[in-house]
């Protein structure tokens, strides 16, 4: 049976807002508790990691679980990126490089194997492992990049949003007004809806004095996880009513409109 979310506007539209408390969640984690960057590391891949464990022995899509293994990847992606940094002294085009060539490689050994990259339905359990890691380098990256545009280009958060979201905008015209694959379509939208939801979350937590609302981190991230589960509650909803109604549809040998 399938193990992962159907992608439709709902995905993404939940996709940005656990960016964003992934951002902030994060942030929360190494410097709003004091933990610094090699705790919050492995704190967050410690959670990531149970997440992912019962994600993957589960029989069957569980929305709940399912958004919380991505809530986590993002959270697990800012201190990625933060770690190569400030800890490494990396930087964030070096480390978006290192991090493009594990997303690369990732993807090369599913096509490899499964000759197919498709991100929906998932059913196996190896399939669905790889698409997991590609979610950890992607969410990642696009934290790296997100920061690279504030950090070392000097954009405002707004502006790196701005930046962002006209990606996203080019990406979605591809997809509706060329042939591009959907799947190379879908891991741009998925990398770069990362650092717009990313530079979100900076404006609301970064001080005045550099451009952001100064908002405490644990507020940013209660309002963000409030919104994904309003959101995630009527997407349930939504699907619980298309499937009823399939059933019925079924049942009476009606023709579906």
């Amino acid at each position: 049976m399938n193990k992962v979310a159907k992608v439709t506007i709902f995905f993404w539209i939940m996709k940005i807002i656990a960016t964003t408390l992934g951002e902030t969640a994060g942030d929360f984690i190494s410097m709003s508790l004091g933990l610094g960057y090699y705790i919050a590391f492995a704190v967050t891949f410690a959670i990531l990691a149970i997440f992912l464990f019962f994600q993957i022995q589960s029989d069957r899509y569980r929305p709940v679980l399912y958004w919380a293994a991505i809530i986590a990847t993002t959270t697990a992606g800012t201190e990625v990126s933060d770690l190569m940094d400030r800890s490494f002294g990396l930087g964030y085009a070096v480390g978006s490089l290192i991090l493009v060539a594990g997303l690369l490689s990732v993807l090369a050994i599913w096509y490899y194997r499964d000759r197919d990259l498709s991100v929906y339905p998932i059913m196996r359990k190896d399939a669905e492992t790889t698409y997991w890691l590609a979610m950890v380098f992607s969410n990642s990256l696009g934290t790296a990049f997100g920061d690279f545009l504030t950090s070392n280009l000097g954009l405002s958060y707004i502006h790196g949003a701005f930046v962002t979201a006209s990606v996203i905008g080019v990406v979605i015209a591809l997809h509706y007004l060329t042939k591009l694959s959907d799947i190379l379509l879908f891991w741009l939208a998925f990398i770069f809806t990362r650092p717009f939801g990313a530079t979100f979350g900076d404006f609301l937590t970064k001080p005045v004095k550099d451009g952001g609302l100064s908002l405490p981190r644990g507020y940013a991230s209660a309002i963000a996880f409030i919104l994904l589960a309003v959101v995630l509650f009527f997407c349930v909803r939504n699907e619980k009513k298309s499937a009823s109604y399939q059933i019925r549809v079924n049942a009476h040998g009606i023709k579906n409109p």
